[in-house]
């Protein structure tokens, strides 16, 4: 019940004032997010990998209000790239972006996001790695998905992201499915409204299996958004039954949540890959976080209690 009040605070800049000046707010996002800068990061990226996990990297921020903030989230981006590049890592880090980070919500902002992203999906083309284009609110799907296939024309390995707990996704994910694409799946963090997406977790869970069995199915390359056991089990039978080999799908779970589950994963022979977040604009990001799960939230009001 309480994860709408939190992804309404998520949108709200006094909340957004409140919680960033409490002291202990910095302490508990770090074990979502890292780091605030490239130099911040390199040391969780050479760790990660060198347990033999993989990563897509997500800069965070994605409320800009004008065109050269989304130049400079490009930029943020490219500078990433360059790192990676540096470590010799390319095929093991991907990109995670948000198209609102790079202007999408701007006036133009479809051409505008469309601009900004190219660069970096060459970029990363150049190094051995991919982007993948993450979900927002149902509102902005249209534009990912055009982008989406309008990069897919160069750059094929281009990744998107579908949100279990909207109507509109099982038909999405049988476009997808078809068409050799990498697809991540996940329950979904936006607060949404009834007439577009389940309410309730139940329904989500069905929804996310359904839509699953159609991309495991499917001829693209599914990744696996969960932390939830039972899913994973469901994913690792489903692939099973559809023939699929441990290197023709992939698990992907967030930095901080289940750590010991990465492992696990990895040490079986999975592709698990980490997804990690690192910026200083990180609080729309963590308080969806919050959102997703009461775990996470208990987690962080036990220690505003205990340390503040």
């Amino acid at each position: 019940m309480l994860g709408p009040v939190i992804l309404a605070a998520s949108r709200s800049d006094r909340m957004r004032r409140l919680i960033s000046a409490a002291p202990v707010t910095k302490q508990v996002v770090d074990r979502f997010i890292p780091g605030e800068t490239v130099d911040d990061i390199v040391p969780i990226i050479e760790d990660l990998t060198g347990k033999g996990l993989e990563l897509t990297m997500d800069v965070v921020g994605e409320d800009i209000t004008t065109p050269e903030q989304a130049t400079a989230a490009r930029d943020a981006y490219l500078a990433l790239i360059d790192r990676i590049k540096d470590l010799d890592l390319g095929p093991k880090v991907e990109m995670s972006v948000k198209l609102s980070m790079f202007g999408q919500a701007l006036p133009g902002g479809h051409e505008l996001a469309l601009a900004n992203v190219r660069p970096v999906v060459e970029a990363a083309a150049a190094i051995g790695t991919t982007v993948t284009l993450d979900a927002e609110d149902h509102t902005t799907l249209d534009s990912m998905f055009a982008i989406h296939e309008e990069l897919r024309k160069d750059f094929p390995q281009t990744g998107c992201v579908i949100q279990a707990y909207l109507f509109r996704t099982e038909a999405d994910a049988r476009r997808l499915a078809a068409s050799g694409s990498r697809v991540r799946l996940v329950k979904g963090a936006y607060k949404e409204p009834a007439e577009v997406a389940y309410q309730n977790k139940h329904e989500i869970d069905k929804a996310y299996v359904r839509i699953l069995r159609t991309l495991m199915e499917g001829d693209g390359y599914p990744m696996v958004g969960s932390h939830d056991p039972r899913l994973i089990s469901i994913a690792q039978e489903l692939a099973r039954t559809a023939g699929r080999k441990l290197d023709e799908y992939e698990f992907q779970m967030l930095y901080g949540i289940r750590s010991d589950e990465h492992l696990r994963l990895a040490a079986e022979g999975h592709r698990m890959r980490v997804y990690t977040a690192y910026g200083t604009d990180w609080y729309g990001y963590f308080m969806r976080r919050l959102a997703e799960k009461p775990a996470n939230l208990r987690f962080f009001v036990r220690s505003m209690v205990t340390k503040g």
